[in-house]
Parts: C-alpha cells; structure tokens; sequence
C-alpha cells in the first residue's frame, strides 16, 4: 500500500506532488532542489552549496520515510548546466561515502525555479 511521506525538515511541495512515497520497503523521494525548509531559494548559489542543499533536504525526506543515505539505492541528478557535473560531485561524494547508490547524471533543459541541480531518489526502508 502506497503511504504519503511529509516532513516539515524539508521544503514544501511546490506542485501537485508528495516529498515523497513508500510501499513500507522502498522509499520514492521527489526531486529535492535547493530550497530550504524555510523556503530561501538558492538558485544564484554556487553548484556546491545548491548540491548541499538539495541534498540536506533529501536525507530529512529519507529519514521522514525510514531511510538513510546508506539505503539508497538509486539516485537521479538533474543539472542545469553539465559543466556543473565536477563540482556537484565532490559534494554529492560526501553524502555517499561508503558504498555509494547507483547514479544516472544529465543535463535538463531547465529545472524548477531557475535553479541549478535537482535531486532524486529510491531507497530501500527499514
């Protein structure tokens, strides 16, 4: 059974869509971009910081969920300019230390509110 995943540690939803969504053993996250949970848009922020942002909000949606960074099992980033790919990666590398998910990278056309990166995920729920 579907369940509804909400927590207040992460932004809003800015459409018609849930943070995210689980079975009770996968968690489906949406795509986290850097928006805080205060809602201050970082769009004009350096890729590193966007990426920690992003990031900062997927782990609290996981966690809302049951998850953890190790329990991802696939991950999506979304970049606005694939120049970017470099910079996202040394800080998206500090989130996934030790056995890391697997990753698909590619640049969009564009991205919600302007920003830089988006991120998504699959996670296993314990």
């Amino acid at each position: 059974m579907k369940e509804i995943v909400h927590t207040d540690e992460a932004p809003e939803a800015v459409g018609a869509y849930s943070q995210a969504t689980t079975t009770g053993e996968l968690a489906f996250t949406a795509g986290q971009i850097p928006l805080t949970p205060d809602g201050d848009l970082l769009d004009d922020a350096p890729i590193a910081a966007q990426t920690e942002q992003a990031l900062d909000n997927l782990v609290a949606v996981l966690a809302e969920a049951g998850a953890s960074p190790e329990d991802v099992l696939k991950t999506t980033v979304f970049l606005a300019d694939i120049e970017d790919f470099e910079a996202m990666n040394e800080t998206y590398a500090t989130y996934f230390e030790e056995s890391p998910p697997a990753r698909s990278a590619v640049q969009a056309g564009a991205l919600p509110k302007g920003v830089g990166v988006e991120i998504e995920a699959v996670a296993l729920v314990e």
